[in-house]
């Protein structure tokens, strides 16, 4: 039985206490959990999808900056050379021919051989920074999922794979933007600084209280919208182009590795 993160008190466990948990069964979203330590986006495609995805991340690289490609068949990774990505996810997504067919807890049943895995980059990553600056996060505080949407703003074609981009929002009070701003672009392995900020219709977007993945979060007042892209934008494209076969994480239910946050800031 799947036991939520809401109800289990994850924010001292290290990345191998995180990855035992999800491995028993813990799901629910990573925001918060081992903290300093870094989190990643997975999307896994067919080898003959392979060369698509990695010149599609290569092409937009804000919200697929690209950590880790594993070999064909390998469900291991640098980031975490003792880890599973068939079981040490909190919850996975199982998608055929564009379809979403399974939202399972773990994927050994649905490994296939040719399946090549990339690790993507994800903004949970520098909210430690943030939090560590003074910039509160909502969705923290909240015990809830980060709010993502699907915008009008297309991603650069690459081969077969099109879609949009999906992007993050967390509402930052106004004094506290110019920190967001400056510490999340110091990291841009992990989405870099926001692309938006402000009006959401400035994206496409019409209402933020109903996400199209993750759960709403109540602003306080004054707090301005401020956007960031996002990793699961390679299941915006599987959607969009439709691949026979692909798995990916949960939206807002990370790979947690060992790498440390700090690896990725380049000031």
């Amino acid at each position: 039985m799947i036991r939520n993160l809401e109800r289990v008190d994850g924010h001292a466990w290290s990345p191998v206490e995180a990855r035992e948990q999800f491995r028993s069964g813990v799901g629910g979203p990573t925001a918060g959990l081992a903290p300093g330590h870094t989190q990643a986006n997975l999307i896994s495609v067919p080898a003959d999808w392979a060369y698509d995805m990695l010149l599609f991340c290569q092409r937009n690289p804000k919200p697929c900056p690209v950590l880790d490609v594993t070999e064909a068949g390998a469900w291991s990774t640098q980031l975490a050379p003792d880890a599973d990505l068939r079981t040490d996810l909190p919850g996975y997504r199982v998608w055929e021919h564009g379809e979403l067919v399974d939202e399972p807890t773990d994927v050994v049943e649905r490994w296939r051989d040719d399946l090549v895995s990339f690790l993507i980059g994800c903004s949970f990553t520098f909210e430690w920074m943030l939090s560590e600056s003074g910039v509160p996060m909502r969705h923290v505080e909240q015990g809830r999922n980060v709010p993502m949407y699907v915008t009008d703003r297309p991603c650069r074609a690459a081969g077969r794979l099109h879609g949009p981009m999906v992007v993050s929002m967390r509402p930052v009070p106004p004094e506290h933007i110019d920190t967001a701003v400056r510490e999340s672009a110091m990291m841009p392995a992990v989405h870099g600084g926001p692309v938006h900020q402000g009006d959401p219709a400035g994206l496409g977007i019409e209402d933020l209280g109903r996400p199209d993945f993750g759960d709403p979060v109540d602003a306080e007042p004054g707090d301005i919208p401020v956007f960031w892209a996002c990793g699961v934008t390679p299941q915006a494209a599987v959607m969009a182009s439709r691949p026979p076969f692909a798995i990916t994480h949960a939206p807002g239910q990370m790979f947690i590795t060992d790498a440390r946050d700090a690896q990725y800031r380049v000031a």
